[in-house]
């Protein structure tokens, strides 16, 4: 499967998650991270040939996750391993299906009563500090990571990383043909202090694919209309925005005819909430990819999101019944509203 050449690059993140959810069995140790629910969100549409997903890991994380991966239609060529150990886990737990929290793991397991996994002892909850502009970290992405015949894919989303990546990658990918970059920001550069860098970083997205909590930060004080956010951050050089607004669903503003667009969260039924966003942006890239419609797009996304949540894991949606993202697709066109 790693032989064919992928049409679609997702650079993001791999992880291993922890994950804790009302009435399902716990996810204790098992493969995560934006890139890979992207990835499954781009295959929900375009199976063949496999997406193939760039990022960082250690030399601890598992081989076999890999290769499974490989097997179940995702491509992991492009994952660089690392010679040292890079901590990579991840914890959340849902108090009800919406809503994560992320704190001491102890005081949760212990509450639930579920044994402590070994695999989390030593666990920190990482701080969401401000991005740097000046230094890297070791999962941060570089034009090495990417195999060089990759480059002819042309089609490419990041996932959040961090501020240096996400400021010189897209800039790397449009010299080396990529027509299409998506992007979906990281909390840690979303704020005021980034403000003026903003313009830089836009210039050349074909579409920016924020959360709605991300932008509300990056505008604090300025606005609190949506709308005219999107509007703003067309301005600065991408055409397409798209805020992702939960459960609500997405705001889709075209600056070209200045359209804007609601559209609803199709009604799925709702088991993991973990990647719901990341399988957006990848199902968004794949329907971008066949139809440069970027309500056809968002709508594309929409439904990989809603497959994607129905699962206990990340590629659960892989194996979702053939037609199944077509009808729901057909049934969610009839709900778009144009404002």
């Amino acid at each position: 499967m790693q032989d064919q050449l992928p049409e679609f690059l997702v650079l993001g993140q791999l992880r291993r998650d922890f994950i804790l959810l009302p009435e399902e069995p716990p996810l204790l140790d098992v493969p995560g991270g934006n890139a890979l629910y992207a990835s499954v969100g781009v295959a929900v549409w375009q199976p063949q040939p496999p997406p193939a997903l760039i990022a960082r890991v250690g030399e601890d994380f598992p081989q076999e996750w890999l290769s499974q991966l490989d097997q179940q239609g995702i491509n992991t060529r492009g994952v660089t391993r690392l010679p040292q150990a890079i901590d990579l886990r991840y914890f959340t737990v849902f108090i009800d299906r919406r809503y994560p929290v992320h704190d001491d793991p102890v005081t949760h397991f212990a509450r639930l009563g579920v044994p402590f996994p070994k695999s989390l002892l030593g666990y920190q909850l990482e701080k969401e500090d401000v991005d740097s502009r000046t230094q890297f970290k070791p999962i941060s992405l570089r034009q090495g990571d990417i195999p060089q015949e990759f480059l002819l894919a042309h089609s490419a989303h990041l996932c959040p990383l961090d501020f240096l990546t996400h400021n010189f990658m897209p800039a790397f990918l449009r010299q080396a043909g990529f027509t299409l970059v998506t992007l979906d920001p990281s909390p840690g550069y979303m704020t005021p202090t980034f403000w003026d860098d903003m313009p830089t970083l836009l210039t050349g997205v074909t579409a920016f694919l924020p959360a709605e909590e991300e932008v509300r930060a990056l505008f604090h004080t300025r606005s609190r209309d949506l709308w005219e956010m999107a509007e703003a951050l067309a301005s600065w050089g991408c055409e397409i925005v798209v805020i992702k607004c939960g459960e609500s669903g997405q705001l889709l503003y075209e600056a070209p005819g200045r359209k804007r667009w609601e559209i609803p969260s199709y009604p799925s039924r709702l088991r993991n909430p973990i990647g719901a966003g990341d399988a957006f942006c990848g199902g968004f890239l794949a329907g971008y990819k066949r139809t440069y419609d970027p309500l056809e797009a968002a709508l594309q996304g929409n439904i990989a999101a809603s497959l994607v949540v129905e699962g206990h894991r990340a590629t659960y949606a892989l194996d979702a019944l053939p037609g199944l993202p077509q009808a729901r697709l057909d049934v969610l066109r009839q709900s778009v509203r144009r404002v």
